[in-house]
């Protein structure tokens, strides 16, 4: 039996893909506490354009992640748009990341680099 996925994308910086790299590119890493919010995106040219403007300043590099997500785990969760239509990507929350990392099928792949 197939099952349905979604595929998502991820800005991360350097530390964050270190984390995911511990996991065998498997899981993401538990939020910190002042990260509520988990936020994979819905578009790679959306994740690019984060790592590029977030990523790079804040630690110097950034990466897109793209992953494959179970989309019955995905629907009980809204896209939304966060500053327009081109910037479109799930919100969810802390508590929920062990179960949505459970609901990856696959590997996390790198997919840009930012510079």
């Amino acid at each position: 039996m197939t099952v349905a996925t979604t595929t998502l994308w991820r800005p991360v910086g350097p530390a964050e893909l270190d984390l995911i790299r511990q996991s065998d590119m498997r899981a993401f890493p538990p939020r910190l506490p002042e990260q509520p919010i988990f936020y994979p995106v819905v578009s790679e040219e959306y994740a690019i354009k984060i790592a590029r403007d977030w990523n790079v300043p804040e630690s110097g590099s950034g990466f897109v992640t793209r992953f494959a997500v179970r989309s019955d785990f995905l629907a009980k969760y809204r896209i939304e748009e966060a500053g327009g239509r081109a910037h479109r990507e799930y919100w969810i929350p802390a508590e929920d990341l062990p179960a949505f990392n459970a609901a990856i099928v696959g590997e996390i792949a790198v997919t840009h680099r930012s510079p």
